[in-house]
């Protein structure tokens, strides 16, 4: 049976006095929230990574980083390696976020390499993929995701993808305050569902976690996570709020 994820990006927010407030509102909210069979992911800036899984030895929350270097080591300036995040206690890295790719120009085979650097060190990756708003407009969503997906976590072996978590953003949504319906997001995740079992099988498409990102919060996540295909939720600005994102927790 696959997996309730909710995992909160942080981006490039809060101050160390602030995330080690944010943090500790989490650790008590989580005391009291209902969040049984739901897997809770922070994802803080690299800065505030050893607080944050320092923290999480006696709490109720799994550590993500947004953002790993496609290198394994050397001398490449300001990169963070897959290995030094194992070795923090990292357990989740999100990859391909859209802002990534878009101010950062990340390519294909840099996000391939990722993903298998990630898995080499055991760490999962929270794979993003999602079209622009012309191309939704233009009936081409399902073909950009498509090829996103084909072109990077597709050329991994099957029992690599198997760890995979993807999560569906559709970019035009990102930061918008405007979220895909709810019809929208079950459409677009029963189609990379299906594209998997094609690729990979029935079991493995089934076991996939697919998560929704995109302006979702405390409002309309219950509307969201009811469909039977979306899996959790990828959380921006929401996540930076610590009443609002243990109530897109306790939203299944």
């Amino acid at each position: 049976m696959r997996r309730k994820i909710v995992a909160g990006n942080w981006k490039m927010n809060k101050t160390f006095q602030e995330a080690d407030e944010l943090i500790n509102e989490i650790i008590e909210g989580l005391e009291d929230a209902n969040h049984k069979g739901v897997d809770v992911v922070l994802c803080p800036p690299f800065t505030f990574m050893e607080m944050t899984t320092d923290y999480a030895q006696e709490s109720e929350y799994a550590v993500g980083a947004q953002n790993v270097s496609s290198f394994d080591s050397g001398a490449y300036t300001g990169e963070v390696s897959a290995k030094m995040l194992h070795s923090m206690g990292v357990e989740y890295c999100i990859i391909g976020h859209s802002e990534r790719r878009k101010y950062f120009n990340e390519t294909d085979e840099q996000l391939t390499q990722k993903a298998e650097l990630l898995l080499k060190y055991n760490i999962l990756p929270i794979f993003c993929c999602g079209e622009l708003l012309p191309e939704r407009e233009a009936a081409n969503h399902f073909e950009v995701v498509k090829s996103q997906i084909e072109n990077t976590i597709f050329k991994l072996e099957p029992l690599d993808f198997a760890k995979v978590i993807i999560a569906y953003e559709p970019v035009w949504a990102i930061g918008t305050g405007v979220t895909a319906t709810s019809d929208q997001a079950q459409e677009m995740h029963v189609f990379i569902r299906n594209l998997i079992s094609e690729k990979y099988g029935k079991e493995i498409a089934k076991n996939t976690s697919i998560l929704y990102g995109g302006s979702c919060n405390a409002i309309n996540a219950k509307e969201l996570f009811a469909n039977p295909d979306v899996d959790g939720g990828l959380i921006g600005g929401a996540s930076l709020i610590a009443i609002d994102f243990l109530k897109i927790i306790e939203s299944f």
